[in-house]
This record gives C-alpha cells, structure tokens and sequence, in this order.
C-alpha cells in the first residue's frame, strides 16, 4: 500500500512537471510563432489565388525529407505531401501535392485552391471513405534561417475523388507538434506522442488523442496502465483487431544548462482498446515482449504496414553524440514485425529464380573460358560493402556506401552485360543495388510493394538531401528496382565560403582584442549604423533577417571570435538582427 501511494504521488509529481515545462515552452514559443504566422499568412495569401484544380505532368518532385507519401486505396497510386529541404544555409518548406502512376511510371502534380500551409514532419493517414481521403495533421515550419519554428495542430483532409482541400475545425485536439504519429484505427484517427520546440526550450509528448472519423470529435483518452515515455519518431502501427502498436523513438533531456542527453528508446508498447464502438470505450497499455532479431537502436526511421499482418521498419540513423559533435551511422536495412506472433526480425534479399538458374549458366561459360579466374574474381559469401561515386554539380564527389547481402552481390559480379540489358526491360534503372543509407525517407507499400522516396544522409558537415525512387516486393524480397535514380545535379549545398572565413579575419583584425572586452552593444556601436543593412518600409523582423541574415552572422562571428560554436554565434547574429530591426523601426 506504501509503495502504491509513492507511485501514485511520483506519477502525479511528473504530470505536474510536463505541464510547467509546456506552459514554460508555450508561453516562449508565442512569440516566436507569431513572428512566423505572418510568414505563413503571406504564403497561404498566394494559395488563395489558386481557383482551379490543375493536375500537370512533371519530372520528379525536388529533393526532399519528413514529407508524407501514401498509397492510395482504389488506385494504383501514390501521393507525396510536402516536406522539407536544407542547402546548407537555408531551410525550404514544402505544401506541394504530387502523384505517381506505379504502372506509368511517372509523375504528376496537383495543385488544389487552399491547401494546407507549408509544412514538414507531419502525420498522413488515408482511409477509403467516398473514394478516399487523405487526413493530414500537425507539423512544422521554420524559418528560413530554420532557427525559429512553428508548430501546427491544425487536422485536414484531401478529398481525392473531389480534389479538394477541407480544414476540420473540432475543438479540444493535441496541442501544436510535429514528429507525432498517427494511424487510422476502426474509424477513429489515433494520434500519440512528437514534441514542440521554441529557440530555448522543448517539450516531448506521450499523450494519446482520438479523432472519431464519423461524429468528426476529438477526445483525449486516459488509458489505463503503464505506458511508453515521451518521444517523438517512434513506430506506430494499427492492428487488425483494432489495438495499436508502438516501438521505439527518440526524446532528450537537459541535464545541464545548454547540455542536453538525447535517448534513443527501444521499449515496445500495446495500447488496446476493449469494448470498440461503444460509448464508454475503455484503452490500456501494456508492455511487449517481443522475440526474434530487434532492430539496433536507431531514430529517423520509416515505417509502413506491409503483407501478412507484418509492419516494417526502413533505415534511420544512430547518431553518436561527442561533446563538439555529433556523428551518425545510416541504415537501409529493413526490420519485419510480426504482429501476430510478437516477433522481430530482419529482411533478407534472396534473388530471383530465373536469375540464379542465369548465374549458373554464366559461371559454366566462364569457367570454360577463363579456367581458374573465375575462383579468383568469387565474391565474398557474406554482406559486401560497395562504395559508389556520384559527382554533383559543383564538384563535389558523393560517396555512398552501400551494404549488399552475399547472394545479392554474387549476382551482380557474375551476370553477363546481356542479361544485364534484360533486367532494365523490366523498368529498373542501372545497377540493381539497394538504396543508400538514410534517414528520414518517406515510404509507402501498395499491393505488397515497398516504395522508398528520398530521405537524407550526412558526410562530415555536409547534408544530402535524396530524390530517388526505390521498390521492392515484400512477397518475393528478391531485389530493389531503382525507379528513379539520384540526380547529381540536384546537390546543392552552400557552405560558409572562404571569403566569408576572410571577410570574418578582416572584420577581427580591425577590432582586434579590445572588442572582446568590451560589450556586444558597444562594438555594435563601434561599426557604425550606416554599415548595417537598412530595414526596408513594411519589412518585418522574419523578412529582414531572412534578407540579412549572412550579413549578421559575420558581425557576430567578429565579436565571437573563430573559437565560438557555430550555432551561438547564428543565434547572437539573430538577436543582434532583430534589435536593429526594433530600433530602425
């Protein structure tokens, strides 16, 4: 009895301590997010002048990451909303409506009058109500500079046999946030977990949230039992009987002023729901068990349901978190779940038929013409790392490592080019090799196929950000078809060039030590008004900075110095830019 009442006053101590930290993160969020609502506003302004539906043929969309790609549930379609892109010094946000043809294998885009705004790490669910609709659910936008964000909690659907845009108005859903998940259950949206983040402070979430599909309500549930901490990024999948499944996600923590601890959980839930379609449905947790192979810890990964009663599991990263910097490890690998029978394991390539019966054949020919080469040039039987070159627009020489499975890559070495030219009849692309490794892809299975768009990796300080098309059909799991590949050209990424690093040295030389002694304020004063960029007439803080910013940033980095951290001196350069915004005007 003692020690139920300890649990009782410790659960109810960290309730009290969530909802301090999100009045303290909401009230530090407002202004931020009022800031970006005009930015917002001035974007939606230019949807309202869209009056007709128009659907055009058009390459594939632009690289890109944390959008939504659905399958649609009478055609044989897929649909991609949104997301985001990062050039290395400015953050893109997308609201664009693309469709692919699986068998055209092609593209097209939609534009609809209002949609919804510009966003990314979003939730899409599509449920196959009046020729399906696809429901779509928070998110995020950022500044350009993506220092600042804005959360939605706004809920709309995508009428797909109308074409049309509705915003659902119900009162007392989530708060705004992104990096949530949501699946459609029965007739019910459930939406768990994701997290809200202002310049200073964050918030992660493991709340549960219920949107009735036919009265059109929300309703919080309470469920009874333990369940998964707060995270954001976790796997969520819906099961046939009507219970829901979670696994994994990230959260952090600050355990010291400007020090925080990232977790990467690996715990596993059952949230099951008794009495479904009564009034008084009733929902607990409870904690899995699962057997086979789990998935290494990872975040960023993708999810999807594929065939028999299996969700899956797509890449990710694990990062590695030093005390300068932070490196990651990128998977492709796929992890199955069992729902059925609680249990993990890994995905193997396992070629097709037709194609080994054609590898024996080329190994014969060429034992008979080349002896004891063929031994010599064997592949390893275990997994193969080949490392593939791509050189961008600019010069820069992309290598991508890719892991290949033994008889995956036997096949490749020992084909013969005829038979080679055979396989891209079938609409694969070039070499057949799995897709690099990335996090944060967008995926969706239709007819038991996989289908993997874009994503992103890291190489040093350097992000690329994908645009290929990859798939593969679970039932067979022989190989990846690449169906469109990755365009070099594409690879943008503007860097601090050197005639910044030797504007920064001329600007330090010129003030010497003695600005570091003094104040930010008086070596502000010092450079003089009449150098810094004018505040043009109606232009609001958003709009100067945006106009500004890399001005900004190297009077920061002058008073800083070269040892002081990137991400300080970005955050000095936006306060010193929005003080000279407040004066001007």
């Amino acid at each position: 009895m003692g020690k139920k009442g300890k649990r009782d006053k410790k659960g109810k101590g960290a309730e009290k301590t969530a909802a301090k930290m999100e009045k303290k993160v909401s009230r530090r969020a407002k202004k931020e997010e009022e800031d970006l609502e005009a930015l917002i506003a001035e974007f939606q302004s230019l949807d309202a002048k869209k009056t007709q539906v128009i659907e055009s043929s058009c390459p594939p969309p632009s690289p890109r990451l944390n959008g939504s790609l659905s399958a649609h549930p009478e055609r044989d379609e897929l649909i991609l909303f949104g997301g985001e892109y990062f050039n290395g010094q400015k953050t893109y946000l997308y609201n664009d409506l693309y469709i692919y043809n699986i068998r055209k294998n092609c593209w097209s885009k939609l534009e609809i009058p209002n949609p919804p705004p510009r966003r990314c790490a979003h939730q899409a669910a599509v449920v196959p109500t009046a020729g399906g609709q696809l429901w779509i659910f928070g998110g995020e936008f950022a500044s350009p500079s993506g220092e600042q964000f804005y959360h939605y909690k706004d809920l709309w659907v995508l009428h797909l046999a109308t074409k049309t845009w509705e915003q659902i108005k119900a009162s007392g859903g989530p708060s705004g946030r992104s990096g949530h998940r949501m699946v459609a259950c029965k007739r019910q949206l459930i939406i768990f977990g994701g997290f809200h983040e202002s310049a200073r402070d964050y918030i992660y979430y493991n709340d549960v949230y219920a949107f009735n599909l036919d009265s059109f309500t929300w309703s919080k549930l309470a469920p009874a039992g333990i369940g998964p901490a707060p995270r954001s990024g976790c796997q969520m999948t819906a099961s046939p009987e009507g219970s829901v499944i979670i696994y994994g996600g990230y959260s952090k923590q600050r355990i010291k002023k400007d020090v925080d601890k990232g977790t990467l959980h690996t715990d596993m839930f059952l949230l099951k729901a008794e009495g479904v379609g009564k009034e008084e449905e009733k929902w607990t947790w409870s904690r899995l068990s699962p057997s086979g192979v789990k998935p290494p810890p990872r975040s960023g990964f993708s999810v999807a349901v594929g065939p028999g009663n299996r969700s899956l599991l797509f890449g990710g990263v694990q990062d590695e978190e030093e005390e300068e910097s932070l490196e990651g490890d990128f998977f492709n690998d796929i992890y199955f779940y069992d729902m059925g029978k609680n249990r993990w394991f890994p995905a193997q390539l396992k070629g097709p038929k037709s194609e080994k019966r054609k590898r024996r054949r080329g190994k014969q020919a060429e034992s008979e013409a080349a002896g004891d080469e063929e031994v010599e040039q064997r592949p390893p039987q275990g997994p193969l790392e080949i490392v593939k070159e791509v050189v961008t627009e600019d010069g820069t020489v992309m290598t991508i490592k890719q892991v290949i499975s033994g008889p995956a890559e036997e096949k490749e070495r020992s084909e013969s080019e005829e038979e080679e030219e055979e396989e891209d009849e079938g609409g694969a692309l070039g070499q057949q090799v799995e897709p690099c490794p990335r996090s944060n892809a967008m995926v969706a299975v239709k007819h038991g196929v996989l289908y993997v768009y874009g994503g992103m990796f890291e190489v040093g300080d350097r992000q690329f950000t994908l645009s290929d098309l990859h798939s593969i059909d679970l039932h067979k799991m022989g190989e990846w078809k690449v169906l469109v590949e990755i365009d070099p050209k594409a690879q943008e990424w503007l860097e601090e060039s050197e005639s910044d690093e030797e504007d920064d040295d001329v600007e330090g030389a010129e003030g010497g030590e003695e600005e570091e002694e003094s104040s930010e304020e008086e070596s502000e004063d010092d450079e003089g008004e009449e150098q810094h960029p004018a505040v043009e007439p109606g232009e609001n803080p958003e709009e100067y900075l945006s106009r500004t910013e890399q001005y900004w940033i190297k009077v920061a980095r002058s008073h800083m110095g070269p040892e002081a951290k990137e991400k300080k001196v970005v955050k000095v350069a936006h306060a010193m830019a929005k003080t000279f915004h407040e004066d001007s005007v």
